[in-house]
């Protein structure tokens, strides 16, 4: 025994069964560790990037499908961050945090990134477009774009379950309008270690313009994620037939997977329907050959694999069918990006010298001879050289042409157009999911737009074993369709429901108006229901309200703003009801109401108070305010910063009113400026223009009008009072004869009390009575807090007359009335 061992007072014996015993706890702790990573609830994240508004032409639907595939990651568990329209800047910003972000998640975490928007191709790399992109040269390309595979390297090595990558970009793009232009659609790709790489569009093709309100590839993508139970690959395999069905063969998506775990977006529930084919039917229509198909089935057995031997078995079996030009466009492509791909990975002169012998007007030619200068090396192959050996043979004549074509589009009325794909191969789809309404457009800056959320099936569940995110609204209530009051409040969902246990509806609104309007009106519908911002975007977004409030509300080209239901009545003026602090507004003052600018407030049975140059009409002044109606429309001249009326122009036409008791109209046009004598209303008879200091100036009125009776409407034009005497009350008359002409100069009445600047007046006609009085005398107003001159009315001689009352600014002294006019005034008799 060693002396060490006799010191602890050991045996060799005893030594050895302790070393046993910590050798069999560290194997029990190693063997746990396994199983606690593999009991660990899965996390999926996702980043979504829509670029639709670029400086070079506005796209109609790269925002809308971000926006549409970001809510269908959200209701299958995903924690997505996402905006559109990004610049450069902030494209490299959002990858950047999405990194961080996916490193920081841990290894239990699946990894989902759309990119939505131009891309284009440049010498063997994909790259994706900012909106800000100047491209004018192939060379420019690497400078103004952003590398894919950069990005895509980065995310397979995090140490993950796997990433999934899917580039929505394959448009004809406006770029390199030169001599030497870019390849067309994206480059054939190898998706990285447990990973999945999908395009839109196979290598070397372009997808159609769409006019929206979604595309066809983003619209298929939503409705197979939705389908429970689906493996990864069965969705984008089931993808690619539901995009040759909605545009008839015109569009034909690409993946290519090395994902190596179990994943499915939605589990399938025990009370699932039937599949309409059998599991046992679906594998054999898969691995049997294609001959053994009819001509219909085998062209969509060859399109489900989407392998370069399939499309060659459908035309050796099948050369006269109605598709072998389809197939062979298709075939014709994939050889052509399967020959550039593995050139461009010998990257020697002598593999793009046996690229232009085999495609000497291929669609990479142009890549091909810019590499070759790099290299110095002759643009032409020279006669000898060692020709690199390919993984496919030489096209065959019949391929030449498609591939000589600039850019390949497969909705050519050449290809024909393809049938609909039968049930054995896709079901058709769900009703509710075949028209889908375009989302109410974005707002604020950068944020995805919200399209109306349609609930999945019953019988599809939730996946298992996944860290749902915090405030995700839609994973919450993922197929619930009577959901109305879901309200979000401190980061909890809480859905009130009634008696019978479901929750009230509402008439008229689909489950996700009634979700987001809920949560709207619980004050988190930003949180809620919008994709959160990349948190770099976030802060780029508040640096540009905060120095430019009135340009950070941006909208999708061609798209009106949208925002939530207003509760406000259509008519009137919605201006005069806007809630304080709305819109921008700053706050009223403490213990001050707030007072809409333009707008009279007036206590109810007492006359307005009276405006400097405003004529004081009792008929008028003594109505109700009525609702709905404009304020501006009878505002003062030079109000609100309106420019001043000219010289001898009416400021502001007034409709008298005939029955003081007539009940108020609503004034349809918030801010109408209705002309002189419009809709049956009579005209003014001297115009209320302005005193200018110092200036007498004379006012005339508008031509005679015809009143509704038929008779005309004489007034006659006046001269304006001098500014130091008060001027007798206007007075409008009526009579069936011509108008008659008043004296220029009325007599002026002396030992009147000095009034300053007092400005002009307006009589306006009044319509006629129903029954004539000699003598009608209108009632003076009720004085106001401050005493004011009152013009007094006296008796006319006409049978027809009603005498309009003027009410003059208040001086700042109080002031006698002024005196009564007896004689030798317009229509009155002469003084004796």
């Amino acid at each position: 025994m060693s002396p060490l061992l006799s010191k602890m007072g050991l045996s060799s014996k005893k030594t050895i069964w302790a070393f046993f015993a910590m050798m069999l706890v560290l194997a029990g702790i190693a063997a746990a560790n396994p199983a606690e990573a593999q009991g660990s609830p899965e996390k999926r994240i996702a980043l979504v990037v829509g670029n639709a508004a670029y400086t070079v032409g506005a796209l109609p639907t790269p925002a809308n499908d971000a926006g549409l595939i970001a809510q269908t990651l959200q209701a299958a568990g995903f924690d997505v961050i996402g905006a559109r329209d990004l610049d450069q800047n902030g494209l490299r910003d959002a990858m950047r945090d999405f990194l961080t972000k996916a490193n920081a998640s841990g290894p239990n975490t699946v990894v989902f990134v759309y990119l939505a928007g131009y891309g284009v191709q440049y010498q063997g790399d994909n790259y994706f477009v900012p909106v800000d992109a100047q491209i004018a040269n192939a060379t420019d390309v690497p400078v103004q774009a952003v590398r894919v595979s950069d990005f895509t390297k980065s995310l397979s090595a995090i140490n993950n379950r796997g990433s999934i990558v899917v580039l929505d970009a394959a448009r004809a793009n406006p770029f390199v309008q030169s001599s030497q232009p870019l390849a067309g659609g994206l480059a054939l790709v190898d998706p990285d270690a447990n990973q999945l790489i999908a395009f839109n569009a196979a290598p070397g093709t372009v997808a159609p313009q769409e006019a929206g309100p979604y595309g066809s590839y983003a619209h298929a993508l939503a409705e197979m994620i939705r389908v429970g139970g689906l493996s990864l690959d069965d969705v984008f395999d089931r993808t690619r037939l539901r995009v040759g069905d909605l545009t008839k063969g015109a569009e034909i998506s690409w993946d290519a997977s090395k994902f190596k775990n179990a994943f499915t977006f939605f589990d399938r529930g025990p009370n699932a329907p039937a599949a309409a084919v059998p599991s046992t039917e679906d594998v054999a229509n898969r691995t049997k050959p294609i001959r053994d198909f009819d001509e219909r089935d085998a062209y969509f057995a060859a399109l489900d694999r989407d392998t370069l031997q399939g499309y060659e078995d459908f035309l050796a079996a099948y050369p006269n069918d109605s598709m072998v030009r389809r197939i062979r466009a298709i075939v014709a492509a994939r050889r052509e990006a399967i020959t550039w791909r593995e050139t461009w990975i010998a990257d020697t002169p002598e593999a793009y010298w046996s690229y232009l012998r085999r495609y000497p007007r291929g669609p990479h030619v142009w890549d091909a001879r810019r590499r070759l200068e790099h290299f110095e090396a002759a643009l032409e192959p020279p006669p000898s050289f060692a020709v690199i050996e390919y993984d496919v043979p030489p096209p065959p004549p019949p391929e030449v042409v498609y591939v000589d074509r600039p850019v390949l589009y497969f909705d050519d009325a050449d290809f024909g157009y393809a049938p609909p794909p039968p049930v054995v191969f896709l079901a058709p789809p769900p009703p509710d999911f075949v028209v889908l309404p375009p989302p109410q457009p974005a707002v604020d800056l950068y944020v995805l737009p919200a399209p109306t959320y349609v609930p999945v099936p019953d019988w599809v569940e939730p996946p298992r074993d996944v860290a749902p995110p915090e405030n995700n609204v839609i994973f919450n209530n993922i197929h619930n369709t009577v959901v109305n009051n879901t309200t979000v409040i401190n980061n909890t969902t809480t859905t009130t429901t009634n008696e019978n246990g479901a929750a009230p509806a509402t008439p008229g609104l689909t489950t996700g108006q009634k979700i987001a309007g809920a949560a709207v009106l619980a004050g988190a519908g930003t949180a809620a229901l919008h994709v959160a911002l990349p948190p770099s975007v976030q802060k780029k977004a508040a640096v540009i309200q905060r120095q430019n409030p009135a340009a950070a509300p941006k909208t999708v080209p061609g798209a009106a703003p949208a925002g939530a239901p207003s509760a406000q009545p259509q008519g009137g003026n919605a201006a005069a009801h806007v809630l304080p602090g709305t819109n921008g507004q700053p706050l009223p003052a403490g213990g001050k109401p707030p007072v809409n600018q333009g707008t009279a407030q007036t206590k109810q049975g007492q006359p307005p108070q009276a405006a400097p140059n405003a004529v004081h009409n009792p008929a008028v002044a003594t109505q109700p305010a009525q609702q709905g109606t404009n304020a501006n429309a009878h505002a003062l001249p030079g109000a609100n910063g309106q420019p001043l009326p000219a010289t001898g122009k009416p400021a502001n036409p007034g409709a008298a009113q005939t029955k003081q008791a007539q009940q108020p109209q609503t004034t349809p046009n918030a801010n109408t400026h209705a002309l002189p004598g419009a809709k049956a209303q009579p005209l003014q008879a001297v115009g209320n223009a302005p005193a200018v200091k110092g200036q007498n100036q004379i006012a005339k009125t508008p031509a005679p009008q015809a009143m509704p009776g038929g008779k005309p409407n004489p007034v006659a034009a006046a001269p304006k009072p001098n500014v130091h005497a008060p001027v007798a009350p206007a007075v409008a008359a009526r009579t069936p004869a011509k108008p008659k002409a008043i004296p220029n100069n009325p007599p002026r009445v002396n030992n009147q009390p000095h009034v300053a600047a007092a400005p002009p007046r307006q009589a306006n006609p009044a319509p006629a009575q129903p029954k004539p009085a000699p003598h009608v005398v209108a009632q003076a107003p009720k004085p106001q807090a401050q005493p004011k001159p009152q013009a007094q009315p006296r008796p006319q001689p006409q049978p027809k007359v009603v005498q309009q009352q003027v009410k003059r600014p208040p001086p700042p002294p109080p002031q006698k009335p002024p005196e009564k006019k007896k004689c030798g005034a317009p229509g009155l008799p002469a003084c004796h």
